[in-house]
């Protein structure tokens, strides 16, 4: 490759003299020391930054049929496709009966803090099989923009840490967000493809800070997610739709605001998991609902109204500020 066409496609944005920009490209010399030929083995061998530098990747449009791990001593990195989201895709099938459990299932798990990612699909292909995660993020102050996440179980793991999700795509049936993270989805389409539950937060205890604020996004359903696909045996109404979530923990939070919902979901909104009284100690809560989809007046009798309090500790700055004052929009205007 030429001195000026790896300039061209590699040239970092938001530099500093302490960063390092990489590029993949399949069928280059593994282990750089500036292009790769694989998504890992850039993580695993491009040059340590500076100081508080940050390692930027690169990735050549293509689909990479790998699995990713992005350690804890890899902090500060970003993974960036060059080109449109589709265009890179970063995919695997590995599920649960097959791997010996759920979190054995990723295709990429992020354990760096300070991660980012733009412009990148990320997919579970295993289709309905049962769990099969195509993102984990077990990492404090992540940026996803303009990335997608394709599965059907347990689609992104969002788990652990400070989490920030803009313009993304998300798209499962059944439980396809779960984890126990403190996370804002922001202008994200969250797409159903069959009967199930969007979100299955893990809250431990009321006082936990974790939650997922979702905000200013767009709820879509594929034809038949409503309960009335065809069956084996005759069109019917299954058991339900779709739900917002449905709690894996007691404490389980999930705040929608000014969120755009198209026709297909239940009209009680969220789902007890067939657990008693269980929402009462759940907090999950809409507010400005709009679209063929919002019905307030039929939702669960436990579902909470949030009051100015609740608005503003739920905007995104303050929901994600922690003790250092992070600003994942500032951070996050920095990504192509």
């Amino acid at each position: 490759m030429s001195a000026i066409l790896f300039a061209t496609l590699a040239a970092p944005f938001a530099s500093h003299a302490q960063d390092v920009t990489v590029l993949v490209q399949p069928g280059a010399k593994p282990n750089g020391p500036d292009v790769y030929p694989t998504i890992q083995n850039a993580i695993d061998h491009a040059p340590e930054p500076g100081a508080n530098g940050r390692v930027t990747i690169r990735i050549t449009p293509g689909t990479y049929h790998e699995r990713l791990w992005i350690p804890r001593n890899r902090p500060n990195l970003t993974l960036v496709g060059l080109g449109k989201p589709e265009d890179t895709v970063i995919t695997s099938d590995h599920f649960a009966k097959q791997s010996g459990g759920t979190f054995f299932t990723q295709t990429v798990e992020v354990l760096g803090d300070g991660f980012r990612a733009a412009n990148l699909t990320f997919e579970n292909s295993a289709g309905n099989v049962g769990q099969a995660v195509a993102v984990a993020v077990l990492a404090d102050r992540a940026i996803f923009k303009h990335c997608r996440f394709l599965g059907y179980q347990d689609t992104l793991f969002a788990n652990w840490g400070r989490q920030f999700y803009t313009d993304d795509y998300i798209e499962g049936a059944v439980d396809y967000v779960f984890g126990n993270a403190t996370a804002v989805f922001s202008k994200t389409e969250f797409h159903t493809i069959a009967p199930g539950y969007i979100t299955a937060q893990s809250r431990l205890s009321e006082t936990e800070p974790t939650g997922y604020v979702i905000r200013d996004s767009h709820l879509t359903f594929a034809p038949g997610a409503d309960g009335t696909a065809m069956t084996d045996s005759a069109a019917h109404k299954t058991a339900h739709g779709v739900f917002f979530g449905r709690p894996w923990r007691n404490y389980s939070r999930v705040i929608f605001i000014n969120t755009n919902i198209d026709k297909g979901l239940e009209p009680a909104g969220w789902s007890d998991w067939n657990n008693g009284g269980i929402l009462k100690t759940a907090f999950y809560a809409e507010q400005n609902s709009t679209g063929p989809g919002a019905s307030p007046t039929t939702r669960t009798p436990d579902a909470r109204k949030l009051t100015a309090a609740d608005l503003k500790h739920f905007e995104t700055r303050e929901f994600l500020k922690g003790k250092d004052n992070w600003n994942p929009e500032a951070e996050s205007a920095q990504l192509p």
